[in-house]
């Protein structure tokens, strides 16, 4: 069977047998209504547990909308017109009105990544900056002791309106919501203190009640910051928007959870020996820091002393300074372990993720890096998944068996043994 697996901007093409593969794992199949911006102007006339944004906001009032960063495939461009003219409908001016990316701990953008982000209505119309966190207001701590450090043009606006996609977090529980604030917003110490639970147990991909994680951050976010509205959506594997949700901060994400949940978690009859997996192409694939997310979903596919192929071009390198220190300077999977159990650090948890997969299975890594590099950082180097794959069977056995994850940072596996083996 051949397949095509996004990669950067183009894709990789692989030959599996047929007979080796248990299973695709395409979106399910479910009824879509609505596509695109249609489907966005339809959430913002039917908000849930919500007023009308045009409602809620006043002539006069300083807005901050708050979108993601080029790092997510969130479509800003495609909702800002819609947005803007419920605001407009309501009085407010282009002036009083600021689209703040969401940087988190992530690189500033150029000009032309900011104009792109916004599309040309909002970019011509109002105010498109990045967040800047050497400029925040100190509001509080949570109950967990996470401080709420906002970036100034957010926490001080009269209104707050969260954009974002909404897709599987490896330990929030799901994107979107609340976090465009925390940690979208806010100084790397109060990312640094609400990441560091992602070592209870209940911090995982799919879960939202009891994970500590996501209770910090709409703790941190209603108590000090509050939202006024949300935007969310939900993305097909063509980077479409398939599903917008609009309205309170918490029961609109919720309802968008829900309905990822019946797209993307996917259940499987066994764990493989061989998991393919594919960040699905630009820009979640712009460098490891961010292709970790597909990996972090794939491990949960894979069988103990099984093979990961991760296809991701990371042309951008590794992607984060800390991430980088850690994965370069450590002596062993295990010592980044060890190193995080006693050292919690920004960009040194994506680190010790990889390095928890890596204690039961080996991960190839199709990319654009030096070879070197990534042997240094204990993966197995690869520019063909193909190669990769034909490396895994001599390694594994010619009828060693292959899961395909096309869209691997939006697809959560999660096995069910009453399921037969089969392969559509």
């Amino acid at each position: 069977m051949r397949l095509e697996l996004g990669y950067g901007t183009g894709t990789q093409t692989i030959e599996i047998p047929k007979a080796n593969i248990i299973d695709i794992l395409e979106p399910n199949s479910i009824e879509i209504g609505l596509t695109g911006f249609a489907e966005v102007k339809r959430a913002l006339e039917t908000p849930i547990a919500s007023l009308h944004l045009r409602e809620i906001v006043r002539p006069g009032e300083k807005i901050a909308i708050v979108t993601s960063d080029i790092t997510r495939p969130m479509p800003t461009y495609l909702v800002m017109p819609a947005l803007l003219e419920e605001l407009y409908r309501a009085g407010v001016k282009p002036g009083d009105i600021t689209l703040v990316y969401a940087l988190g701990s992530h690189r500033k953008h150029t000009e032309t990544e900011r104009r792109k982000l916004a599309g040309e209505k909002a970019w011509k119309e109002i105010r498109c900056i990045d967040g800047d966190i050497s400029d925040c207001v100190i509001l509080g701590k949570t109950s967990r002791g996470t401080p709420v450090d906002i970036v100034r043009v957010v926490a001080e606006a009269d209104r707050r309106i969260c954009l974002g996609n909404i897709e599987y977090h490896y330990f929030a529980g799901f994107s979107g919501g609340a976090k465009a604030i925390m940690p979208g917003v806010s100084t790397r110490e109060a990312i640094q203190a609400n990441h560091s639970l992602m070592v209870d147990p209940n911090a995982s991909a799919g879960k939202l009640s009891g994970n500590p994680v996501r209770e910090d951050i709409e703790e941190a976010v209603s108590r000090f910051c509050p939202v006024d509205f949300i935007l969310n959506v939900v993305l097909d594997e063509h980077k479409q928007i398939i599903k917008a949700v609009a309205g309170h901060p918490v029961q609109a994400h919720r309802a968008g959870c829900a309905f990822l949940d019946k797209l993307y978690r996917k259940a499987i009859p066994e764990q493989a020996d061989i998991v393919i997996v594919s960040q699905g192409g630009a820009p979640k694939d712009l460098n490891l820091y961010q292709t970790q997310k597909a990996l972090d979903n794939a491990k949960h596919a894979v069988k103990k002393g099984g093979i990961i192929i991760l296809i991701g071009s990371c042309q951008e390198g590794l992607g984060e300074k800390v991430f980088e220190e850690w994965m370069t300077t450590s002596e062993s999977p295990q010592a980044m372990i060890e190193r995080i159990q006693r050292d919690f650090q920004l960009g040194g948890h994506k680190a010790a993720a990889i390095a928890m997969v890596l204690k039961d299975a080996k991960i190839y890594l199709v990319s654009e890096l030096d070879p070197e590099l990534v042997r240094s950082i204990f993966l197995t180097p690869y520019n063909s998944a193909q190669a990769a794959l034909n490396d895994a069977f001599n390694k594994l056995g010619q009828d060693a068996s292959v899961l395909v994850m096309p869209y691997g940072g939006s697809t959560l596996p999660v096995v069910n043994k009453d399921l037969e083996r089969t392969v559509s």
